[in-house]
């Protein structure tokens, strides 16, 4: 991928946006785990812990990157791939109640860990939109991690304003898993032909996002039933 192209931009621009869908979660960590300290405390606790955060993801990062290049790793990341955008697209996100910490560093350490685990599906898909290229995870990654964290319970909102983010947020790790797929060394004969590729992008795409529009309706039928059972049952 050439330094600064369209197409470099348009990765960069799908890490930073599915940083931001799928890292929302990850800024409240921050006050729940700093909210017992002092306020000029609280801002050493925001930047060490942005700051340790984004290091350990960045390396993660950068190791799933170099993994992809073991041959056939590309089909299966693009399969958990998939696998995350319904999963983005069906659960609704609790946010996990975090324990205060009542020392600067027990804060900070309660930050990168909890931000470690709950970081494992933004790390496969940076690392699937990077296109084995190590510049735009750091770059991507120092956009929008910072972002996240100071831009807090706005991007929650913004979320829960506008669920469509969700969908875009799940077509565009579709996108990125079809991208893979095609990207797979022994599967790159059959798409040698530009409308055979784009057309199977184009599908991916689809299949995801209408496969988690009709789930996600079926249980909302599902639960609209059981409401009216129960309140008809209330009602006898």
């Amino acid at each position: 991928m050439e330094l600064f192209s369209v197409e470099w931009f348009g990765a960069l621009l799908s890490i930073i946006l599915l940083d931001l869908v799928l890292a929302g979660d990850n800024a409240l960590v921050i006050g729940m785990a700093a909210r017992n300290l002092k306020k000029e405390e609280q801002k050493k606790v925001i930047f060490w812990g942005t700051f340790g955060a984004v290091a350990i993801r960045a390396v993660a990062t950068i190791f799933v990157v170099q993994l992809l290049n073991i041959p056939g790793l590309m089909v299966v990341g693009g399969l958990l791939l998939l696998w995350i955008a319904l999963k983005l697209m069906l659960e609704d996100k609790g946010h996990e109640e975090v324990k205060a910490a009542s020392t600067l560093m027990g804060a900070i350490r309660t930050i990168i860990i909890a931000d470690a685990a709950m970081g494992i599906d933004n790390v496969i898909a940076v690392a699937g939109a990077a296109n084995h290229d190590n510049m735009l995870v750091i770059i991507g990654l120092l956009i929008s991690v910072p972002i996240v964290v100071w831009g807090s319970t706005l991007v929650i909102k913004l979320i829960d304003r506008f669920p469509v983010v969700i969908t875009i947020g799940a077509a565009i790790l579709a996108f990125t898993a079809s991208k893979m797929f095609v990207g797979e060394a022994f599967l790159k004969p059959y798409f040698e032909n530009p409308v055979a590729k784009y057309s199977f992008e184009a599908a991916v795409v689809v299949l995801v996002v209408a496969t988690g529009l009709l789930i996600k309706r079926s249980r909302a039928a599902k639960k609209a039933a059981q409401t009216a059972e129960t309140a008809h049952k209330r009602a006898n």
